[in-house]
């Protein structure tokens, strides 16, 4: 398998979110320049987790089955490549946000 291309540089993420801790994201997202379309919070697996999970919503379930389309990322590396990802990133396990057609990520 070949490695990543992510959409992002190192170069190019600037700290926007610190200290959130990590997240999952597909590589629709990190790879391919999707924005995020839908994202939920659960409890974190563990003390490093923020418990954010985050998809471009047009993953596949044959896609989201292979580990290899997505990664533990900093919450701050998706913010980077969705800043729409600010708006949300404090509200509590439990919730679940979809995209709507003006770009905000609003409740479910």
């Amino acid at each position: 398998m070949k490695p990543k291309q992510f959409r992002l540089t190192a170069e190019q993420i600037k700290p926007l979110l610190e200290g959130y801790g990590g997240c999952i994201a597909t590589d629709r997202i990190t790879v391919d320049g999707q924005p995020v379309g839908y994202c939920y919070r659960e409890a974190p697996d563990n003390e490093l987790d923020s418990g954010w999970r985050f998809l471009a919503s047009d993953e596949t379930e044959d896609y989201l089955d292979e580990p290899g389309n997505s990664g533990v990322y900093d919450v701050n590396t998706i913010a980077n490549c969705d800043h729409a990802v600010l708006a949300v990133v404090d509200a509590p396990a439990g919730t679940e946000f979809e995209r709507t057609e003006d770009g905000r990520l609003l409740p479910v």
